[in-house]
């Protein structure tokens, strides 16, 4: 190998052990190289971006070197020869060095079929004193060859291709490898999960939670049933609200997580003022407070009890062991997470509605929550959506929160981000997690019932494809706090298993109750929920995609993404008008809805004025 005169290796100023200090979310120094070989075809770069993805989500900083990707660029001026080859290997064994001495951890997909290259790439390593593992990735060349993703296979069969690996150049298996990797009726995410234990054995990175790890549930287990139903009815209980039974299905199925309970007075000033529980270390986004308002005399007759009864329309539903009871001081409650206190405001007047004292402590619920309406099928835990993504093989999940009939320009984001993620994240079946909000809303909202059907008949219609989409209810109450609550609605998600969440527009907005004190008549500014949302801490697992307006485009006769440069030719039509027309059995625009999503729009508005 030639070596440069006159060049003298300089020292860096500033240590690993620092440098590991400053980067990532998770101190320590975590530089190393991840080599992954096997065949064309074998899964290594599906492998390699999967691990990717989860260092990157855990505050771990890594990044993956792809054997195409590279020969598009720093090694375009090489060919296949086994000369070559051996070059390609040493560049990329020597820029690989430098990501992992900066503390990352390099993931390199190469073929790399010759053992002594994989041996010089070890040892450029070694020689710098920094961890390198090699891992086989080991698929039989038919599975290989059946997958032929990049039409190689066929290509070399043809003779159009000379010199490719496995068919008419070898491939040496290596000697010795750190860790041999099985592809064959394994998921991306089950043989990267293999990986990731490799650098946890050797302490590279901590133990890291697993995409199969469950969510923690608060439901009591099987064995204890009958005795913490017998114990609640020995104990002290109170009544609580619809809306408390709303906020104990959130908790109890884990949207809330690491949340135990309703709050107690340590967790709610987190909430409050830090927008984030401190859990094992690390903060987890919690915008919004959970708490449990009561009189002045249920609190006089349950202090001093150790457990306490929640029960609703006489029926036990939770124990809530050490009950920790503190003020509820309702007026700076609603200023932190509503920007007001004006009455007008209709979740702002529940609070002050409720109780003067707030009771916190650990639940045991005693069943899952049951509402008896038809849609409790649709009422899916976090664990059941993970479930059910897994069994539908998602690669990707990217969730839509909705508390509002879908328009075509609601499913145009839809498409598009489906689209960007298939085509520009190199994703190959990204799942949508279509997911409106079924607890309490205000009077004129449209109901949770019809939002179904009328969701249900969008994916009958095919405007959106029910084969990668999964309708769930999201049991949270809407809370209309703008910024704030858009956090809560994302990092619930977040449990659900969710990997990107679109936002939208004005997100949890409400018009202001004094309609002249601000500009457009809003409590918060529409741009605002998206612009929080993408700094919000605590949520370093979920990539946000923000919102792009869409108009009915009236030149084209469709829903279309907003032109500044052709603005006449759009209209905005707001859920008034909509309203409007629904109520006379007037149909939109061609292109606007769904016709039979519009169908059962008409029919709920006029039976509303029957009514």
């Amino acid at each position: 190998m030639m070596i440069c005169a006159n060049v003298s290796e300089q020292a860096h100023h500033v240590s690993r052990a620092k440098r590991g200090q400053a980067i990532g979310s998770i101190r320590g120094f975590r530089g190393c190289t991840v080599w992954l070989t096997g065949l064309s075809g074998a899964g290594k770069t599906s492998i390699s971006f999967q691990m990717e993805a989860i260092l990157v989500n855990h505050g771990i900083p890594a990044y993956g070197l792809d054997g195409d990707n590279v020969r598009s660029g720093l090694n375009c001026n090489l060919n296949f020869t086994k000369e070559d080859r051996k070059e390609n290997i040493r560049r990329v064994a020597e820029v690989a060095k430098l990501f992992a001495d900066s503390g990352q951890i390099c993931l390199c997909s190469f073929v790399s079929p010759f053992e002594e290259d994989r041996q010089m790439a070890r040892q450029i390593h070694r020689e710098a004193d920094l961890p390198f593992f090699e891992v086989f990735v080991d698929t039989p060349l038919q599975v290989c060859e059946a997958r032929d993703t990049k039409g190689l296979y066929k290509k070399a069969r043809q003779g159009t291709i000379k010199g490719f690996t496995g068919i008419d150049q070898m491939y040496e298996r290596p000697a010795k490898p750190d860790l041999v990797v099985k592809t064959e009726n394994c998921t991306p995410e089950e043989s990267a999960s293999t990986v990731i234990e490799l650098l946890e054995k050797h302490h590279v990175i901590p133990q890291l939670e697993k995409p199969s790890d469950l969510i923690r549930e608060l439901f009591v287990p099987d064995s204890r049933l009958i005795s913490a139903k017998m114990e609640a009815e020995t104990l002290p209980c109170i009544e609580i609200s619809q809306l408390d039974v709303q906020w104990l299905q959130v908790l109890a199925e884990g949207w809330a997580m690491p949340l135990t309970g309703f709050m107690r007075e340590h967790q709610y000033l987190q909430a409050q003022h830090l927008r984030c529980l401190l859990h094992d270390g690390k903060e987890v986004n919690q915008s919004v407070p959970i708490v449990l308002a009561i009189s002045v005399r249920d609190k006089s007759l349950l202090e001093g009890s150790l457990a306490v009864t929640l029960k609703y329309r006489e029926k036990n539903l939770a124990i809530l062991r050490k009950p920790e009871f503190y003020f509820h001081r309702k007026e700076e409650r609603c200023s932190w997470q509503f920007g007001t206190n004006n009455l007008g405001h209709p979740y702002v007047r529940m609070i002050h509605d409720s109780g003067d004292w707030l009771m916190g402590g650990d639940l045991e619920v005693l069943e899952r929550i049951r509402w008896h309406d038809g849609l409790d099928k649709y009422r899916l835990t976090p664990n059941e959506i993970r479930a059910r993504c897994r069994k539908m093989k998602a690669d990707a999940v990217f969730a839509f929160q909705l508390r509002n009939p879908i328009h075509n320009g609601h499913a145009l984001l839809m498409q598009d981000t489906r689209r960007r993620l298939l085509e520009e994240r190199g994703f190959k079946n990204p799942v949508l997690l279509l997911h409106p909000l079924g607890g309490w809303t205000k009077e004129d909202d449209v109901s949770l019932y019809t939002r179904i059907l009328q969701h249900k008949a969008v994916l009958d219609e095919g405007v959106l494809d029910a084969n990668s989409t999964l309708l769930a209810i999201f049991p949270s109450p809407m809370m209309y706090a703008g910024p704030i609550e858009v956090q809560w609605h994302a990092k619930a998600r977040m449990n659900a298993g969710a990997n990107f969440y679109i936002v939208g527009r004005d997100p949890a907005g409400i018009p202001h109750p004094n309609k002249d004190a601000t500009p457009d008549g809003n409590l918060y500014d529409p741009t605002h929920g998206a612009r929080v949302l993408s700094m919000a801490r605590g949520l370093d697992s979920l990539e946000i995609i923000p919102f792009k307006v869409a108009a009915y485009d009236i030149r084209n006769g469709k829903m279309a993404f907003f032109e500044s440069e052709r603005k006449q030719d759009f209209e905005f039509i707001s859920g008034t008008k909509m309203r409007r027309l629904a109520q006379i059995g007037q149909n939109p625009p061609n292109g606007f809805m769904a016709p039979k999503a519009w169908q059962v729009l008409v029919q709920y508005y006029q039976s509303l004025d029957k009514k």
